[in-house]
């Protein structure tokens, strides 16, 4: 399967953020409304005209700044499927995660999190908590709501801790509940157990269990539980691995993370299963792993990061991105591979467990040329 092909398969549906259903069509984003300028001048305060945009030389704040200036309408980001375009709350979800990683963008994250807190945009998600109700979107919301310090029982009318530990079936599994089956999957579970052990009465311990039973004999997580073959893949062994320390300090992840350092590829990157060389999105998500296990490869993996990102000799609306791969920019991948590189910037994040955006910047800034 083409790299690309893969990252949206992966990327694109409600668990992993990047996750991993498999979707009969390949779900493309929307481009914004209107052309992206490389930042919206401010009006200063005395009136004197517009203010000099905010700059930056860090790479994670350039990416943030960039990834800020792809919202649609300054406050979400939007999917094409079998040519209509739709909501793209996943995506929204993560990239406000990364600003919070980032500590700015502050102003766009909070556009984007009221999006996702209206009725509409929240029942499409999550499903209406009756007939229909999402493990992965529910606990990812759940923790985007912890992250920006607002209330996880009351976020747009729902109550998400509620709503997720209603999920929990009694094998420990956090199971869609739905007329068209249940898709929950590795990065459900894993988001699952790392928003709960933010909470008063932590995760089950079943729950863990369960994950812990799905991880392949070589160490490995798969995409999916009870596959006909369990094979490892790094995005998935990545989220399983945070998923499984959240609130566990007794347990270890070690044939995991072991596994995990032996997909390092010799240039520092990592690479999807079967592709021919590294990505920008997956060596996003296995770095901001690396680092909570205390992984010296974790460096090796954010040089190779920082050594893509687009910087002054890019054209300017280019600026601060990440491209997915070697054939160089394509807005299409570039979004999602520079949200799970924005999250790998931040080398002293203790992983989607600790993570919060108290003292964010509000700014979204351009890159300093």
């Amino acid at each position: 399967m083409p790299l690309r092909h893969r990252l949206l398969r992966l990327l694109a549906t409600p668990a992993l953020a990047a996750a991993v259903l498999n979707l009969p069509t390949v779900p493309a984003i929307a481009a914004p409304a209107a052309p992206v300028a490389p930042v919206a001048p401010a009006v200063s305060a005395v009136g004197s005209g517009p203010a000099a945009p905010v700059t930056t030389s860090l790479p994670r704040e350039a990416a943030a700044g960039w990834l800020a200036r792809q919202l649609v309408d300054g406050d979400h980001f939007e999917k094409v499927v079998d040519g209509t375009v739709r909501p793209d709350q996943d995506l929204t979800v993560d990239a406000v995660l990364a600003f919070a990683a980032a500590a700015t963008a502050d102003d766009a994250a909070t556009r984007a999190t009221a999006w996702l807190a209206r009725p509409d945009i929240l029942a499409d998600y999550l499903g209406d908590g009756t007939t229909e109700a999402h493990a992965g979107p529910t606990a990812k919301l759940l923790l985007l709501a912890q992250v920006r310090g607002l209330d996880p029982t009351d976020f747009g009318g729902v109550d998400l801790v509620a709503r997720l530990r209603s999920l929990l079936t009694p094998n420990g599994r956090f199971a869609d509940r739905s007329p068209s089956g249940d898709r929950s999957d590795i990065a459900s579970q894993s988001f699952a157990l790392i928003a709960l052990s933010r909470t008063a009465a932590g995760a089950p311990q079943n729950a863990r269990g369960f994950l812990s039973a799905g991880q392949c004999l070589t160490g490995g997580y798969p995409v999916a539980f009870d596959p006909t073959t369990c094979t490892g893949d790094p995005d998935a062994t990545a989220l399983g691995i945070q998923g499984f320390n959240a609130g566990n300090p007794a347990g270890s992840s070690g044939s995991a993370q072991g596994w995990l350092v032996n997909r390092q590829r010799p240039d520092g990157g990592f690479a999807s299963p079967g592709a021919t060389e590294s990505d920008a999105a997956t060596t996003g998500r296995v770095s901001h792993t690396l680092v909570t296990v205390g992984s010296g490869s974790f460096y090796r993996a954010v040089k190779w990061l920082e050594s893509r990102q687009l910087r002054c000799a890019a054209a300017p609306e280019q600026r601060g991105a990440v491209p997915y791969d070697s054939t160089g920019f394509d807005r299409l991948t570039a979004v999602r591979a520079t949200v799970q590189a924005t999250l790998a910037f931040t080398p002293s994040l203790k992983g989607y467990a600790r993570l919060s955006a108290a003292g964010a910047k509000p700014e979204s800034p351009v890159l300093s040329c």
